[in-house]
């Protein structure tokens, strides 16, 4: 509503001076009507050429057209100042009342091929026939120069005719149609791509029709004719200075005209910003220089911008840089992980820190010395040592120095902060990697792995009390134990002991069993427990027959080696399923992970029945096997504490 106010007021200024002689005064000012004719066809001779520059940049048919709005128009005005009375002719001619008018009808006729949709084909023909349409627009303003100043050559260089040319008037019908239809097709291009350089486009040719308007009176130096003078300024102006707005605010000249271009040479500009913003992001990406010189001169940037681009390089180059440092940090932590040996530990964070910081070094302590190279480093206090670009930190364990980190000092502020923290976080790695080895040696080896986890997952485990779960028991031991222990000496006992457990626990831990108990020459395996283990029943069973198949060979190859002919016992396995209490039993200062059931007890009773060699299991974890087992009743069985019968096999395959 304000834009068509605005519109609206110089027509009503113009209605008022022809409905009112009275104060539609007559002012002939001849060098002052040159002087302002020079000046603004000046600025429009300008404002074509950087429009046309726009369009041979771009290759963009539209504001080729745009710029022969301005050009044509400047040239007709530029003719009708040099027809002004008493500066080449002294009266002045008829050229001078006309040409104006005629150059406003000719560029209205651009305005309106620039505002259409032209598609691919259409933009091609026009940029290709554009040194032809300048020429000939050249040529036209030249035959209407000498004809209209040239003195008795033409009837245009005749005196100003006294009354109007009626003609002129319906000649000047088009040329209005022309600008409004222009304007409005402008006007719906901005709706779907707003812009200020458009909207500065649309004033200009609506104040282009209104100065047709304003020149149709013809009454020459009267306050109305000035007006169309105005009206042709305001246009003109009022684009430049939207140019100069636009420059002033992005401090270059290359995208002046952009946002009047056709949509398919927006779309290739925007192609273009793409690329070069992915060429940035992979500069970046890379960590390399973002060569603004070459983005500058392929944008037209100038100095400042170039500058601020670099700049920007920079920040993204040491934010991208901080970045990498704080993800190798957090790289660095999660390597801190259970069963982690020192030495690949060490190994798998120096190649992620070497990816951040560079050519980091790290060092342990060796004979007393924490020596890297030639470089042999001695910390007071904790505090790092500086040589060069190198920085050195120490590396702790438990409050003792353990080696030395040497990093390359960078040039962000950030690093040595960084690199303090990497040294702490490393040392912490250390210090957990040699205390999970510990553990391993004094925890785990003393216990089941998965009891070991478990409370090193939750200590809360450690708490006395238990939870009733089904499970499986496997009872094992030796028998013969005693008749070899009494042919041998301590010693020999201990080493077959040790032969037999080394051959039989991995068959327990490989099927998933937890070992809680080593009673002389027995074992006590559970399945179920504490993990959860589907299939435990058959899981049992299959450790059992790999037991015996193991203790068999070792059985066989001591029986080979012994000379004394002293025969070494054999394991024989109980198995049974069901119900039993699971958890910590002891006192608070002693406790230890085991099961007391029905299903326990049974387990063991019939380890004690069984013949050396065999397994014999339990009517439960029987019916659990399913089919396939191959299993030999031994019938209803009465156990000691028993009442009741107990139904038991030996199994001796299980697919």
């Amino acid at each position: 509503m304000v834009w068509a106010i605005h519109l609206v007021l110089p027509l009503l200024g113009l209605w008022l001076l022809l409905a009112q002689p009275d104060i539609n005064l007559v002012w002939q000012h001849n060098v002052g009507h040159f002087a302002m004719i020079i000046t603004v066809a000046g600025i429009n001779v300008v404002l074509g050429l950087l429009i046309s520059e726009a369009s041979r940049r771009r290759q963009d048919a539209r504001l080729f057209l745009v710029s022969m709005v301005f050009l044509s128009s400047a040239g007709f005005f530029f003719l009708h100042g040099l027809a002004t009375p008493q500066i080449i002719l002294p009266t002045g001619s008829l050229g001078f009342d006309l040409g104006q008018q005629v150059g406003l009808t000719i560029a209205s006729v651009f305005a309106l091929t620039s505002a259409l949709p032209l598609g691919e084909r259409a933009a091609a023909t026009v940029l290709a026939s554009q040194y032809v349409v300048r020429s000939a627009l050249l040529g036209f303003m030249l035959i209407w120069g000498v004809a209209s100043l040239v003195p008795g050559l033409t009837p245009l260089s005749e005196p100003p005719m006294i009354s109007p040319v009626d003609w002129l008037v319906i000649a000047s019908i088009p040329g209005l149609v022309l600008y409004g239809v222009g304007s409005v097709m402008m006007f719906r291009l901005h709706k779907r791509r707003p812009s200020a350089m458009l909207i500065s486009l649309i004033t200009a040719y609506a104040l282009l029709a209104e100065a047709m308007i304003a020149g149709m009176s013809q009454l020459n130096w009267h306050l109305s004719w000035w007006e169309w003078h105005l009206l042709l300024t305001l246009a003109f102006v009022f684009v430049a200075y939207s140019a100069y707005l636009q420059f002033r605010r992005e401090g270059s000249s290359a995208g002046l005209f952009d946002s009047v271009a056709l949509s398919a040479t927006v779309a290739r500009i925007q192609q273009d910003y793409d690329r070069a913003l992915e060429e940035v992001v992979e500069h970046v990406r890379r960590g390399e220089p973002l060569a603004a010189t070459r983005l500058s001169g392929k944008f037209r940037l100038n100095e400042g911008q170039a500058a601020v681009l670099d700049r920007a390089g920079e920040a993204l180059a040491n934010e991208r840089e901080l970045s990498q440092r704080l993800s190798a940090l957090v790289a660095v932590s999660a390597q801190t992980r259970i069963g982690l040996p020192e030495d690949e530990l060490l190994t798998s964070s120096l190649e992620r820190v070497r990816q951040a910081y560079g050519d980091v070094k790290i060092a342990l302590v060796a004979e007393g010395r924490t020596q890297i190279g030639s470089r042999d480093y001695q910390f007071a206090d904790n505090n790092p040592v500086k040589r060069d670009n190198l920085l050195a930190f120490p590396l702790t364990v438990k409050g003792k120095l353990a080696g030395v980190l040497e990093v390359p000092v960078g040039h962000t502020r950030q690093d040595e902060a960084l690199a303090a923290t990497l040294a702490g976080q490393l040392s912490i790695s250390l210090e957990n990697a040699r205390l999970y080895q510990e553990l391993h040696t004094l925890f785990h080896q003393y216990m089941s792995p998965d009891v070991a986890h478990a409370l090193l997952a939750d200590p809360g485990q450690a708490a006395l009390g238990g939870e009733l779960k089904e499970l499986t028991a496997l009872f094992a031991d030796l028998k013969g134990f005693t008749t070899f222990s009494e042919q041998v000496t301590p010693g020999e006992i201990v080493e077959m002991l040790n032969r037999y457990h080394t051959a039989a626990v991995p068959c327990i831990l490989e099927n998933g069993g937890t070992i809680v108990q080593f009673v002389g020459d027995a074992l006590l395996a559970l399945f179920n427990a504490p993990a959860r283990q589907d299939g435990h029943a058959r899981a049992a069973c299959r450790a059992a027959l790999a037991m015996q198949r193991a203790a068999a060979e070792v059985a066989e190859e001591m029986a080979w080696k012994r000379v004394d002919q002293v025969q070494w016992p054999t394991f024989r396995v109980g198995i049974n399923t069901g119900p039993a209490l699971v958890g910590n039993i002891g006192s608070p200062e002693l406790r230890g992970f085991n099961a007391m059931g029905d299903c326990v007890n049974v387990a063991a009773r019939l380890e004690g029945i069984a013949v050396p060699g065999t397994v014999v299991i339990g009517e439960t974890t029987y019916r659990q096997l399913g089919p396939g087992a191959k299993v030999e009743p031994l019938g209803p069985l009465s156990l000691k504490g028993k009442e009741e019968l107990v139904a038991a096999y030996v199994l001796t395959d299980l697919p």
